[in-house]
């Protein structure tokens, strides 16, 4: 059952991974984290000198995310691989099992995997000792699962469309279902990811039982990822799309295109962790904890949902976004799901 207005799954990202600054070569058991207070960490951070993110986040958001992080603290140099959480998970998993840490913090959209992972505590340092963590604003008791997945970021899907074609837009999703717009719209392949699982379940719960059904009909275009569609709106190869990020950097930048979120929205949350063989354990706690400062949420969150709430270019509190039921999205329930779907839209 669903109780909250906008809803959850996993990253909106792209099928290839996409390195972002050359990762550390020398992956290890793990540092030394540093005792003391905060100051002390500082200084061990800025000793280990660099900091690597695993993320699904928008590449744009997490180069955001970078500048903003090494104009904080210029002495470590933040690096991030940018993946889906299919191909993100399996590293973390590989890295702590061989105990030859790459990555320092990870950020995360599977409900499933956060869940199971949270409860075993075999990957995740339980103990965020940034004092954003300790801010009224952020809500630690509200946003920290397990002493150590913490709250980060979330994603929301709007309605989106090309001006030049759909000067009018769209009110609710329905309004797409119309034969104008065959062969124009664009979609997600869900690829096996349960985000994209819970979000066409989430359509089809809420707009329509055959919402699904009718799109096929509309034979759209199939794009790997949301920031696909987003670039394709812009251009003009597609006119409309159900399930898009808000296109606020694309407004603001004056390009025909604009969005709504329907009511009720789907969006998508991010946990972050940091990794129990992080080579740069230091470096770690500063970046988790700018990631959720005003500074951090401002870089990560234009067009997407804060921590902090709405402002600084967020269009939703991602306090509001509820992780899914992992019962409801099980490997083989994905996996049938995605049969289903190619069933629809593939033959």
């Amino acid at each position: 059952m669903r109780t909250t207005v906008i809803r959850t799954g996993v990253a909106v990202s792209a099928l290839a991974v996409v390195l972002a600054g050359c990762g550390s070569d020398s992956g290890g058991s793990g540092g030394e984290a540093v005792e003391g207070d905060w100051d002390a960490v500082v200084a061990a951070a800025n000793e280990e000198g660099e900091v690597l993110l695993y993320s699904s986040q928008n590449p744009t958001r997490l180069e955001a995310l970078e500048v903003a992080f090494e104009d904080a603290y210029p002495d470590i140099d933040m690096k991030f691989v940018r993946g889906t959480d299919a191909e993100m998970n399996p590293k973390v998993e590989v890295e702590n099992q061989t105990g030859r840490g790459t990555a320092d913090v990870h950020m995360v959209t599977d409900a499933a995997w956060i869940t199971t992972v949270s409860e075993s505590g075999q990957y995740s340092v339980a103990d965020l000792r940034g004092p954003s963590f300790d801010e009224e604003a952020f809500n630690r008791d509200e946003n920290v699962i397990a002493d150590s997945f913490f709250l980060t970021s979330a994603a929301v899907f709007a309605m989106g469309w090309n001006t030049d074609a759909v000067p009018d837009g769209f009110e609710e999703p329905q309004d797409m279902l119309d034969e104008q717009y065959a062969g124009k719209i664009g979609i997600v392949n869900p690829q096996g990811i349960a985000a994209y699982v819970d979000f066409y379940s989430f359509y089809e719960d809420n707009f329509g039982p055959d919402f699904v059904e009718q799109l096929a009909e509309l034979e759209p275009r199939i794009y790997p990822s949301a920031l696909g569609i987003a670039q394709a709106l812009t251009s003009g190869e597609i006119v409309a799309a159900p399930g898009v990020q808000p296109l606020v950097a694309e407004v603001e930048a004056g390009a025909p295109v604009d969005w709504k979120l329907p009511d009720p929205a789907w969006g998508t949350p991010w946990y972050s962790h940091i990794l129990k063989v992080a080579p740069h354990p230091n470096a770690a706690q500063v970046l988790a904890d700018f990631m959720v400062s005003e500074d951090g949420q401002a870089a990560l969150n234009v067009g997407y949902a804060s921590v902090l709430g709405e402002g600084n270019g967020a269009v939703a509190d991602a306090g509001a976004i509820e992780l899914p039921d992992p019962d409801a999205l099980t490997p083989e329930q994905v996996q049938a799901y995605q049969q289903e779907w190619e069933s629809l839209f593939l033959q």
